[in-house]
């Protein structure tokens, strides 16, 4: 098969943010397909711009082809919008110039590259599929990002066209199984996120990364991803304030996002030593930043809506053999505890946080036979080449349906 993947916020090996698409693609190449990418020129995660109209072939042999994009996205709401619309058509006027497609696979967020990749797919005379990593609007109207009722009808109204109109439908997450069928989606598939395990290796220790940030030997809690406002990162400088006497535990923030230069400044009006806030690094570089750690933190904000969500980060953390300090409820918790891999910290709760943490601290062994507990799961449930065996599977049988119904 010839895979054409519409997806603004794709992230390569080398580059900071989810690189879940680049390690399928490279996989796919693997088992004798062919895969191209178009991409944004913005990175989502930091803004920085690889360039423009660029075709890059990976040393695996995945095509990946950067777009045209307004560089507006952290600025606001509005800004924001016209990047994801800068996209939509830069894309589709590249993606008619791909030739030899058997299926074009668009992906959400944002949900406006859906439609590039139903329009490619139509006019290719190919199988469209939806794969749906966020539920996009209903968790931009969740956290209120999203509150004018005409843009609400409008967004809920495209939502509703692409899953009727894809010929399938994957998600990442079994909690998003009902919504998108209930809003139209026929043939539903769950992907769940999931990891290369080994990339990760549990017996490191991390002591370059350590001392490169001068992060001393202190029981490390490491955040890993964006810093947005779903993310509620000023419920853990809150824990922080609390932990400020207990000199020997440190909280680390890698990433970057809107809301990082405001918890930046917090956490200096607070005065709170027991913080660092570090530089995105590509996913290359992760394995050292999670060895250097002694537990993961995951932590989104406290609305109903986040209870269906399958944060990567959380098996990259697993997947690394560190315990994870999971301040999500729903179906993450579900399995962090089936795995016995972590500690449940009730979502927007700084003193349950600060607990959870101390817990931890005060338990070394106990945090090394989560962490290999935790391993031991991802590697039996969420391996990313098992997965990225799945998606293969069942883009064969929508091409072989495809071909079948013409």
């Amino acid at each position: 098969m010839h895979i054409l993947l519409i997806h603004q916020a794709f992230a390569a090996l080398g580059e900071p943010g989810g690189t879940r698409h680049h390690e399928m693609a490279r996989y796919l190449i693997a088992c004798g397909h062919r895969v191209t990418i178009l991409a944004s020129q913005v990175s989502y995660l930091t803004g920085d711009q690889p360039g423009s109209d660029r075709v890059e072939i990976d040393d695996a042999g995945v095509v990946i082809r950067r777009c045209y994009t307004y560089t507006g996205y952290h600025r606001s709401f509005f800004h924001r919008v016209f990047s994801f619309l800068s996209f939509m058509f830069s894309a589709f006027f590249a993606g008619l110039s791909v030739k030899d497609v058997d299926i074009v696979w668009g992906t959400s967020p944002p949900i406006f590259q859906g439609v590039t990749a139903w329009a490619l797919a139509r006019l290719k005379h190919v199988p469209f599929l939806f794969e749906v990593r966020d539920l996009w609007p209903y968790f931009a109207i969740a956290v209120g990002v999203l509150q004018q009722p005409f843009l609400i009808r409008l967004s809920e109204g495209l939502e509703r066209f692409l899953y009727r109109h894809s010929d399938g439908v994957v998600v990442n997450s079994p909690g998003y199984v009902e919504h998108v069928r209930t809003r139209g989606a026929k043939k539903v598939e769950l992907v769940p996120n999931g990891v290369d395990a080994s990339m990760f290796s549990p017996a490191a220790r991390g002591k370059v990364f350590r001392a490169q940030h001068e992060l001393g030997d202190a029981f490390l809690v490491l955040y890993a991803g964006a810093h947005g406002m779903s993310n509620d990162l000023d419920v853990v400088l809150e824990a922080a304030d609390r932990l400020r006497e207990r000199k020997d535990i440190l909280f680390a923030f890698v990433g970057d996002g809107k809301e990082k230069t405001r918890l930046q400044a917090e956490a200096q009006s607070r005065r709170l030593s027991n913080v660092r806030f570090l530089d995105p690094i590509p996913k290359t570089e992760m394995p050292e930043a999670l060895a250097a750690a002694d537990a993961g933190l995951a932590i989104l904000k406290p609305i109903d809506a986040y209870r269906l969500t399958y944060p990567n980060k959380v098996f990259d953390y697993m997947a690394a053999g560190r315990p994870v300090v999971l301040a999500i409820d729903g179906v993450m918790r579900t399995v962090v505890e089936q795995a016995e891999a972590g500690l449940y910290s009730p979502p927007g709760d700084p003193l349950a946080l600060a607990e959870a943490v101390t817990h931890l601290a005060d338990a070394p062994e106990r945090c090394v036979r989560m962490g290999k507990a935790g391993r031991s799961y991802v590697l039996e449930h969420f391996d990313r080449a098992q997965l990225s065996d799945t998606m293969a599977v069942i883009m064969q049988k929508m091409c072989s349906t495809s071909m079948s119904d013409g």
